[in-house]
């Protein structure tokens, strides 16, 4: 990232206003050091620095509810921060004003094994919340890759590897507890609600799932938990071109075998995984399978997807049945973005992506595939490619303007695309500040003011992470 020093930028924020902020969250939960705002100023995404004016960390729903409220009072802007691994600027302080950051919220306050939920605060983050279940049988299995605090998932509709077979996070969460930017807690589905399904009025959870921090700050959410999958295999397979592996991966998906994750890489991304995670793994355009549920019912769905691998074209699959083979293969294909950037030495990554129509997908990406070679630009290729969303991890030296341009060309022509099939221009990143000019094409100048509508009436100062999906 680009860590450039920046002084204060919204004049509300005095030493009286810092001072009220150190009375709610006390004074060593509060930071006006340059090196703590730049931190809280970007997070894994290609955009510049641009740190907040004050630091507090809160360690209670009442006292987010309480900065809020001084915040709204004095119009100062508010930026809640989880864990900053997002990918389109959602934290970055594009007008000053105060970062929360509710990482020290990490309280795992229920779990009801028997109805297959639990609740979270909002620093607890996904790794942990697995871990704190490995004894109970059952697991949460949205899985961005990153580490990621799991309100932070909630509020940029976070996805990842397992969406094809469990969803994603809209489809994942039953109730939220949200701190509006009045300082009022709310409970989107009601006070302790935690049913499978409800008719009861507007669906609020899903309003403030993908908000990116522009509605409210996420303090609570009420999760479904899945039950440990009796038997995992996974399988590797390699393609003579990209249309291939895409078609295959149509097919398996027709078939209606129950996927737990279908990846599609790349050649360039192949490569990239064999020399930084340490794999041999033919460099060709590549799929990872992995099977979920009873032994007796996996053998026919593997020898079904073997079949139509070998219809079209594709090698015979590389079996990963070992615990260990199989972490490392996963953990490898988590590792992507890093093994990307380890082609360019001294690069940082420009990661984008879009999701279309299962159908349409063939042609995005290859038409994508295509810009990539003609601009003469390093652009590995990754796809959840089994609920039709995939990303291109761009290794950049933000210095060289020329091909950061013909980088930024193809990410928006890609978003173009995607829009010319009935998809979106972003499948699990969000909008942010990144995508922000693509949103009124998506949506419709219509939808858009509607949104904006939202916004006004429950943020109508305007503080509630500025400068985000809308400009």
């Amino acid at each position: 990232m680009t860590c450039q020093s920046k002084v204060a930028v919204s004049p509300k924020v005095t030493s009286s206003f810092v001072q009220d902020v150190q009375a709610i969250v006390g004074k060593s939960n509060v930071s006006t050091a340059d090196a703590v705002r730049q931190q809280h100023g970007h997070d894994e995404s290609y955009h510049s620095t641009e740190p907040p004016d004050i630091v507090a960390f809160a360690e209670s729903v009442d006292h987010v509810s309480q900065v809020a409220r001084l915040c709204n009072y004095h119009g100062v802007p508010l930026i809640p921060f989880g864990s900053g691994t997002g990918l389109e600027g959602g934290v970055n302080a594009v007008q000053g004003g105060l970062c929360l950051d509710v990482s020290k919220m990490k309280n795992i306050l229920s779990v009801n094994a028997e109805d297959f939920d639990c609740s979270v605060e909002s620093g607890v983050t996904r790794v942990q919340l697995n871990n704190y279940l490995r004894d109970t049988g059952l697991w949460f299995p949205i899985d961005p890759g990153a580490d990621a605090s799991l309100c932070g998932m909630c509020a940029t509709s976070a996805s990842g590897t397992n969406a094809v077979r469990y969803g994603t996070m809209r489809e994942n969460v039953m109730n939220l507890e949200v701190v509006l930017a009045d300082g009022r807690v709310i409970n989107t589905a009601g006070a302790g609600r935690r049913t499978k399904k409800t008719s009861a009025g507007y669906n609020l959870t899903n309003l403030f799932v993908g908000s990116e921090g522009t509605l409210g700050i996420i303090t609570k959410a009420t999760l479904r938990l899945q039950g440990i999958p009796e038997a995992t295999i996974s399988a590797t397979c390699h393609f003579p071109d990209v249309q291939s592996a895409v078609d295959t991966t149509v097919q398996v998906l027709q078939c209606g075998i129950p996927m737990a994750r279908i990846e599609f890489l790349d050649e360039v991304s192949i490569d990239a995984c064999n020399k930084f995670s340490h794999l041999d793994l033919k460099v060709a355009p590549s799929l990872f399978f992995e099977f979920h549920g009873a032994e007796a019912g996996l053998e026919n769905q593997t020898k079904v997807v073997a079949e139509l691998v070998k219809m079209n074209g594709g090698s015979e699959f590389r079996w990963a049945t070992d615990v260990d083979e199989r972490n490392h293969l996963w953990k490898a294909r988590h590792e992507i973005l890093w093994a990307c950037m380890a082609l360019k030495p001294g690069s940082k990554p420009y990661s984008t992506d879009v999701c279309v129509p299962i159908s349409n997908l063939p042609q995005v990406v290859v038409r994508t595939k295509q810009m990539i070679t003609e601009a003469g630009i390093i652009g590995p290729m990754v796809g959840h490619v089994g609920d039709g969303n995939f990303h291109v991890f761009f290794p950049v030296h933000y210095d060289d303007h020329v091909t950061l341009k013909k980088v930024h060309d193809v990410s928006h022509k890609m978003s173009l695309i995607a829009l010319e099939l009935n998809g979106t221009c972003t499948g699990e990143h969000g909008i942010g500040i990144g995508k922000r000019d693509l949103l009124v094409q998506e949506i419709g100048a219509e939808g858009l003011a509607v949104m904006r509508q939202l916004k006004d009436t429950l943020d109508p100062k305007g503080i509630m992470n500025p400068g985000k999906v809308f400009f």
